[in-house]
This record gives C-alpha cells, sequence and structure tokens, in this order.
C-alpha cells in the first residue's frame, strides 16, 4: 500500500485560541487533536498541538482513472491552517506521483477547500482571513514496504529524466533510517518515507516543520511591509516643519515598538513550536527537515528586519532627544534674553 500527502500551509494572520475554538467547534463538527504514538510524552514537547477537523473527501479523474482524496485541516496555534489532501494508492506509486508532480491540477480544489475552512472558522473567528495565494506546498510519499524498486529521485523532483550519479546523491543525500526495513528522505519540496510500521508520527514532524518555516516566511514578508511603511512615514515626516515633525516622530516610534514587541513575541512562539528533547532520531528528522526548507535562512532574514526596526527607533529616538534639547537651549536663551530686556528696562525706567 502506498499513499501520497499533499499539503498547503496558510496563514490567518493572527493567533488563535485552540481551547476556545475546540470548544465553540464541538457542536459542529467533530475535532481531535494529535498526538505522538510512538514515543514518551516528555521527549516531544507541543505545548498546544493543532486541532484537527476531517472534511468531506472529493475525486478527481485523470488518464481514464478516478482517485479519491480524503481531507483534513488543522490549525495551529500561531495562526497557521494546514489543509492536506490525502491519496491511498495500491500500486504504481511513481506513475501516480508523477501524473501529480509538483501538485498538478490540485489548485482548484485547494482554492475550494480554503473557502470551506473560512466558512467553517468564521462564525468562530469573525475577522479570519486567508491569502489563498500565499501559501507553503510540500508533498509527501509513503510506503509500507523497501522491498520495492521505487527510486526516489524522480518522485523527490518529479522528473522522469535520467539524472546523473551526483545529481541523484544530492537528491537523496538526506536520508535518514532508524531500522533496517525503513528509510526517511527529505529534500526541499518533498519528502519519502518508507516503513513496514505505521510512520505517523514522522508525518507529523515534517508537517509542523513545513508550518515552522512558512509562519517564517509569512512574518518575514510582514516585515517587509512594515519596514516599507516605516521607511515612507519617516520620508512624509521629514517634510513637516520642526514641530510637526517631532510629533510625527513620537507616533512612529510607538508604531515601531508596538510592532517590535508584537512580531517578536510571536515569532518567538513560532521558533518554540515544538521541542524534540530526548528521542534522538525524531530529533534528526525534525533537525533535517528544519535545515532542508532553510530554516537558518528564513531566521536569520526575519531577525535582521527586526533590527532594522529597533535601529531606526534608536536613530528616531536620538533625533527626539537632539531635537528636544535644542528647544530647552532656545528657551534658556530666550529666558536670559528676557531678563536682559527686563533689567534695562528697569534702568531705564530708574
Amino acid at each position: 500500500m502506498f499513499a501520497i500527502r499533499f499539503y498547503r500551509i496558510y496563514d490567518v494572520g493572527r493567533e488563535i485560541s485552540l481551547d476556545l475554538l475546540e470548544r465553540r467547534l464541538a457542536a459542529t463538527y467533530p475535532t481531535s487533536r494529535p498526538r505522538f504514538l510512538r514515543v514518551k510524552p516528555k521527549s516531544i514537547m507541543m505545548e498546544d498541538p493543532p486541532i484537527q477537523v476531517r472534511m468531506d473527501p472529493f475525486s478527481i479523474h485523470k488518464d481514464g482513472r478516478s482517485y479519491d482524496f480524503s481531507v483534513t485541516v488543522r490549525v495551529f496555534d500561531v495562526g497557521a491552517i494546514s489543509l492536506c489532501f490525502g491519496l491511498e494508492i495500491e500500486s504504481e506509486l511513481q506513475e501516480v506521483a508523477l501524473l501529480f508532480s509538483e501538485q498538478e491540477g490540485l489548485d482548484p480544489h485547494f482554492e475550494e477547500y480554503v473557502s470551506r475552512t473560512k466558512e467553517i472558522f468564521r462564525p468562530h473567528l469573525p475577522d479570519i482571513e486567508i491569502d489563498s495565494g500565499f501559501f507553503e506546498d510540500y508533498t509527501i510519499y509513503v510506503s509500507d514496504r523497501m522491498d520495492e524498486p521505487i527510486d526516489p529521485a524522480p518522485l523527490l523532483i518529479g522528473d522522469r529524466t535520467p539524472l546523473s550519479s551526483k545529481m541523484h546523491e544530492e537528491i537523496t543525500r538526506n536520508t535518514l533510517s532508524y531500522a533496517v526495513d525503513d528509510r526517511v528522505i527529505i529534500s526541499w519540496g518533498s519528502a519519502l518515507v518508507a516503513s513496514p510500521e505505521p510512520q505517523t508520527d514522522i508525518l507529523d514532524l515534517i508537517e509542523y516543520a513545513i508550518v515552522q518555516i512558512f509562519e517564517l516566511r509569512y512574518y518575514d514578508r510582514e516585515l517587509v511591509r512594515r519596514v516599507e511603511k516605516m521607511y515612507d512615514d519617516i520620508d512624509q515626516a521629514d517634510r513637516l516643519p520642526r514641530f510637526l515633525r517631532m510629533r510625527r516622530y513620537h507616533v512612529i516610534m510607538t508604531e515601531i515598538m508596538e510592532t517590535y514587541a508584537g512580531l517578536s513575541e510571536v515569532i518567538e512562539e513560532v521558533n518554540n513550536l515544538i521541542k524534540v528533547t530526548e528521542d534522538v532520531y525524531y530529533a534528526k528528522v525534525y533537525a533535517t527537515a528544519l535545515r532542508e526548507l532553510r530554516s537558518r535562512e528564513w531566521s536569520e532574514s526575519v531577525t535582521r528586519r527586526i533590527n532594522v526596526l529597533r535601529d531606526n527607533y534608536s536613530m528616531l529616538s536620538d533625533e527626539v532627544r537632539i531635537q528636544h534639547s535644542y528647544f530647552l537651549e532656545w528657551i534658556i536663551i530666550i529666558l536670559i534674553a528676557l531678563e536682559f530686556a527686563f533689567a534695562i528696562w528697569q534702568f531705564l525706567r530708574a
């Protein structure tokens, strides 16, 4: 038996109270919380596991065959929504995988289920917004055996082109195994999980890594917008008279500090979405997924943009302080001048 899991991760633009959402959904939709099954609870720490809702399945007809997809949606407290289309097949994993390479033909169905997701959650999250055009996609191929002559490279890149040995080695370099009869291969846009035992824990670990990376992408994009707005506001403020400019600087500084504090807190939660502590193999799988998905690069990009906000706050603060000093100096000069004028007036009067 083989399976393919097609994932797309979206964001609702806000944090979500999962306990409250779960209570509100209970009357209309059965929900569940995924748990890791093959490790001790303290081996993997996740403060608030996502809520999972099963949705109605759908079918796709391609090349004279019908393919039935299951649909699940998971909601994460950091604001991420994970849609997963599951396809179970008896044989011909490579043929079917190439048929749906790069999630070909699934776009309208993902858009439809994004709309359904918003309909489900909008009564409980009135301000929910999902940008269906901004997402992270990933595909996981699952096999219950390794005795089949499956070449992982064409699966992972979605291409039948004969590859050189070096390219094949590069694609499959992130190969991990726990037992003699299992294997996990993680690449940039897809992964292969082969084992005679169910590997739901591994699938969840990879999904959580994708969610973490996407949230970093989301907040990197959000920081780009905030930084651009900050520069525009500063440019407009610089055209104002000095007194009005200082007042505008104060407003900009308040906005920068609110953005800095709010996003720093959320990003810290994203980076601590899940912690794998005592299980060496699961820790290796999770770390490999994060590394292959460029976690370090996205984290550094987010950090740089946060530092830009902090540095501009310091710059504006210094400018306001300098202008305030100038203002006080002028006040002192005026007071001294008035005192001299008063003394001269007193002298002339006498």
